[in-house]
């Protein structure tokens, strides 16, 4: 007899999965000849073995699951304690932790302060291009950091008490006497209500007190990520004008300072990262500088964090490339793999272009920061503009390179635990973060005004590829014209000419012909579409794609 039961079973016959890519991790996420080309020329060579190392930390499993956790299990605010006392903490899921923890040992953080080997803030950058492959939010408290420490030395009795704290290499997260802790995370509070990136309308007040130094503050900032910080700048007014403060969470005496978070922040991306609205009533804080020099001691300082935006952008690009070639690799249309589909490869080429001149603009800028902290003046004057322009470009460019890399998984790519919805949610951030696109291009103008030596650095950048492309010579030359002419109206017009222009001249001498001559063609002599995939029938197709994806 036959048995019922064989009739009632149940078939799967129709849940076969085939034709759907291989997961991406483990990877070498340091698997970027750009990136590896422009460590060794930036002057970070040495740095080299540490930063493959980390790139197959930040491409294995347990690393990509950590960012996935973090961002799935978001922040959670507790303003008061079972007891009724107020606390103000966030707590994070342990991936969080995993991924700042990693962060700061491997010296992204303020480490490279420290570090008196040339290209020790190249290797610093270079390793967030890599570790960046795992998530970004978490970067946001480790740029903070690195940030803070150029403004905090314009008070050499504060730098010498915290410094060696905020520079170092271990990560400690819980909230105690800063000097009694292993090492310490910097934020920073600079944006309020009616002010936004006009910093000077900020209405936060600040008292002196009987102790010289020592003010206490009342306010409230709009925008204060990474919360659990240790120490924070500040901006507020003081009797002689808008100052810079340093605010630690706890006192000396062990005491909680009045850090009052009233609510954290639901926002498009970055959810792994708390940004909160603090209030500020009777909060004791130090003087950072002069009175009325706010503005002048916190420069420094923007211009790493907008340097690390540079990157932060460049990393994405560079990350959803690689999940893009990956997803094309492996998966078959129209009876053949998507790779080898020739409008695919112009799409994933195109891409790869951007990619590149971004990934080596950043780590030209790297360098250029690298050696104005070493005292090159010529250096210096390069990094104002450059970074600006940097600033401007390369994180405009990053939402849609962004969607357009995830429309190459397809639906695929839509579906949340691909991963890609995370990275575009995350791509628009980096232009607004430290001035939206419109302050940083009036920055680029204020720059030109204010410092005429800067547009002399930028030519004199340019004039290392001259003679090597007549469309980058004519470029070169039209951006010399625009100069005479620029003024607010075409501030994006210029601003985007000069970058091009920058990036151009960079892969022109460090890059092959086939990235160079692409560029050139398309970035520069509007041989190119409006989307991505529209590189000429001339763009040496093969050439930059063996060069952009990974071989596995």
């Amino acid at each position: 007899m036959v048995s019922i039961l064989a009739h009632t079973q149940p078939q799967y016959a129709t849940h076969d999965v085939t034709n759907q890519p291989p997961p991406l991790a483990p990877y070498d996420a340091s698997e970027d000849v750009a990136l590896l080309e422009g460590l060794r020329r930036e002057g970070a060579e040495w740095a080299e073995k540490d930063i493959r190392r980390l790139g197959l930390t930040a491409g294995g499993a347990e690393a990509q699951e950590w960012a996935e956790q973090a961002n799935r299990y978001e922040p959670e605010l507790r303003t008061h304690d079972r007891y009724g006392n107020r606390v103000d903490e966030v707590d994070f899921h342990p991936g969080w932790h995993h991924l700042m923890r990693t962060a700061v040992s491997e010296g992204l953080a303020g480490a490279a302060w420290t570090d008196d080997r040339p290209g020790a803030h190249v290797a610093r950058l270079a390793g967030g291009l890599v570790w960046g492959h795992t998530e970004a939010g978490h970067t946001c408290p480790t740029s903070m950091t690195y940030a803070v420490v150029p403004a905090l030395r314009r008070q050499p009795e504060l730098a010498a008490v915290y410094e060696p704290l905020l520079t170092g290499r271990e990560y400690d997260p819980e909230l105690r006497v800063p000097t009694e802790k292993r090492g310490l995370l910097a934020g920073m509070g600079m944006t309020e209500k009616q002010g936004g990136s006009d910093v000077r309308a900020n209405s936060t007040t600040a008292t002196p007190s009987a102790e010289p130094g020592v003010y206490t503050l009342r306010g409230h900032k709009w925008f204060t990520s990474a919360p659990m910080c240790d120490l924070f700048l500040v901006l507020a007014q003081a009797p002689d004008g808008l100052t810079c403060f340093l605010v630690p969470r706890v006192l000396p005496d062990g005491s909680r300072n009045a850090f009052r978070i009233q609510r954290l922040k639901d926002k498009l991306g970055n959810r792994s990262n708390a940004s909160s609205e603090p209030e500020f009533d009777g909060t004791v804080a130090w003087r950072v500088g002069p009175e009325g020099q706010g503005v002048k001691t916190i420069i420094d300082m923007v211009n790493c964090t907008r340097l690390d935006c540079v990157m932060g952008s460049a990393t994405l690009m560079r990350k959803t490339l690689v999940e893009a070639g990956h997803h094309a690799r492996h998966r078959s249309a129209f009876g053949a793999r998507l790779l080898d589909q020739p409008l695919m490869r112009n799409v994933l080429a195109d891409l790869a272009l951007e990619s590149e001149a971004a990934t080596t603009l950043t780590l030209r800028l790297a360098g250029a920061a690298d050696r104005a902290v070493r005292g090159d003046e010529g250096e210096r004057m390069f990094r104002r503009i450059a970074t600006a322009v940097g600033k401007y470009w390369v994180t405009k460019r990053g939402p849609a390179f962004t969607a357009e890399a995830l429309e190459c998984l397809g639906g695929n790519g839509y579906v949340e635990d691909s991963g890609m919805p995370r990275h575009y949610r995350e791509a628009p951030l980096l232009s607004i973060w430290e001035g939206s696109g419109n302050v940083n291009a009036l920055d680029v103008l204020r720059a030109l005004t204010r410092n005429p030596g800067t547009a002399d650095a930028l030519f004199t950048e340019l004039a290392l590829a001259h003679g090597a492309d007549a469309r980058l010579d004519a470029a070169a030359a039209r951006l010399k014209d625009t100069l005479r002419e620029a003024d607010q109206t075409g501030a994006r017009r210029l601003v985007e000419r000069m970058a091009l222009t920058l990036q151009a001249s960079l892969l022109v001498r460090h890059a092959p012909a086939a990235i160079a001559d692409a560029f050139c063609a398309t970035r520069l002599d509007g041989d190119w579409g409006h989307a991505y995939g529209t590189l000429p029938s001339s763009a040496d197709l093969d050439g930059i794609l063996r060069r952009a994806l990974p071989t596995g």
